[in-house]
């Protein structure tokens, strides 16, 4: 009889043993199955990296550090809209003749720079500031969670903000573009990261500035990437 309990004791460990190992490798297959990401990144020359690498623009960037927190089994897909000189208006245009699909994981957009550049009636930007936002929230199967505005970086601490035109008034508008912007998000329960301040600190570290004189350089958008990580890992995640 003792010998018959040991037996089954034996048999119970050996079958608890192989459903441990059968759940745990059901767990890792489950675990290691290969996701694909759909990034989406709207904009201006901000965004398209002017004066900088393709692999240096804040897009890009960011794209190569989602890939260091996931498995490498795992893909991020990066599309970019965005031009040097783009405005608001441009922006929709391009937005209008891409047909997108609305399957996007994460949106970012930075706009409006080339309003105030420009010099169109601040009117336009309140008026197709949200509807390009409505249309980066379309991109994202409706979500507004998925989507990230990025405020306006101040070309008034740059070279050539400085010898053109009034550094102040351009510093003084970029601000009205980025309240009404911020404004907008907290309203609508928008993310919004601000990195206007490391740009006006592109006098005094010039290496924030791009060897045009006027974009951000590559550590520049590193620095945004910094800011912009944490929140678009929790929005993927």
């Amino acid at each position: 009889m003792r010998t018959l309990k040991f037996s089954f004791f034996l048999g119970l460990l050996a079958f608890i043993s192989c459903s441990s190992t059968d759940e745990n490798n059901i767990n890792d297959a489950i675990v290691n199955i290969p996701k694909t990401f759909k990034v989406l990144s709207l904009g201006d020359s901000y965004t398209i990296g002017q004066s900088v690498c393709n692999t240096c623009r804040f897009p890009e960037q960011l794209k190569d550090s989602l890939e260091l927190r996931f498995t490498v089994q795992d893909t991020i897909k990066l599309k970019i809209i965005a031009q040097t000189g783009w405005t608001t208006t441009n922006l929709k245009t391009a937005i209008a003749n891409e047909n997108l699909q609305n399957d996007y994981d994460l949106v970012t957009l930075l706009i409006g720079v080339n309003n105030q550049y420009q010099g169109k009636p601040f009117s336009l930007y309140e008026t197709e500031f949200p509807e390009l936002v409505e249309e980066a929230i379309t991109a994202s199967n409706g979500d507004k969670n998925k989507l990230i505005v990025v405020s306006i970086p101040d070309y008034a601490f740059t070279p050539f903000g400085q010898n053109n035109g009034n550094p102040e008034i351009t510093t003084s508008e970029i601000d009205s573009y980025n309240t009404f912007a911020e404004n907008y998000c907290n309203e609508n329960d928008i993310t919004y990261v601000y990195i206007t301040d490391i740009t006006r600190q592109g006098l005094m570290d010039t290496d924030l500035i791009a060897s045009d004189n006027l974009h951000p350089s590559e550590l520049a958008y590193t620095k945004f990437v910094e800011r912009i990580l944490p929140i678009a890992i929790e929005k993927i995640e």
